[in-house]
């Protein structure tokens, strides 16, 4: 179904928000572009720090990365989350990959004017493989993970496919 080669930075994402959303997401089930926040996202994305060029890695596409080797990602939410930081250290971890010395991750939130920078060391090298590893145990579970609490799921695209009865 998909190889580590193929993990990419959504992937990320979805492993730290729920493991469920990323189940869902690895067959198909794309309702993000139907969901409000992912649109207010988009849009925060388009219209901040548009200086960067992106950087398609095939499977990881980041925002851009600076002439000192630091990924930049733009981020709609307005506090950092684990999330956005395995996805910074994702982003990362594909550009070493590459040949491409990454020194670490920025973290950019245009809505609250705060920027939280994550270097790239040893630890959080073993983390992205980690992850990475964890991503292919998802993909690979024949059902479903667990739903998280109703309440964690506010705002999720996903919501539909966890809480219709």
């Amino acid at each position: 179904m998909i190889d580590a080669e193929d993990v990419g930075g959504v992937h990320i994402k979805y492993l730290y928000h729920c493991p469920r959303q990323l189940w869902l997401y690895l067959r198909g089930i794309r309702p993000e572009h139907l969901n409000s926040a992912v649109q207010v996202g988009e849009a925060v994305h388009e219209t901040s720090y548009a200086r960067g060029t992106p950087v398609d890695l095939g499977a990881a596409r980041l925002d851009f990365v600076d002439g000192r080797q630091w990924v930049h990602e733009v981020k709609s939410s307005g506090r950092p989350t684990e999330a956005d930081r395995a996805q910074g250290r994702h982003y990362c971890h594909r550009l070493r990959r590459v040949g491409v010395e990454a020194q670490g991750a920025i973290l950019h939130y245009p809505s609250t004017r705060r920027t939280a920078r994550h270097p790239y060391t040893a630890e959080e090298a073993e983390q992205a493989e980690r992850d990475i590893a964890e991503v292919l145990a998802v993909a690979a579970r024949p059902t479903s993970p667990d739903r998280l609490a109703r309440s964690r799921c506010r705002g999720c695209s996903f919501t539909d496919y966890c809480w219709t009865e």
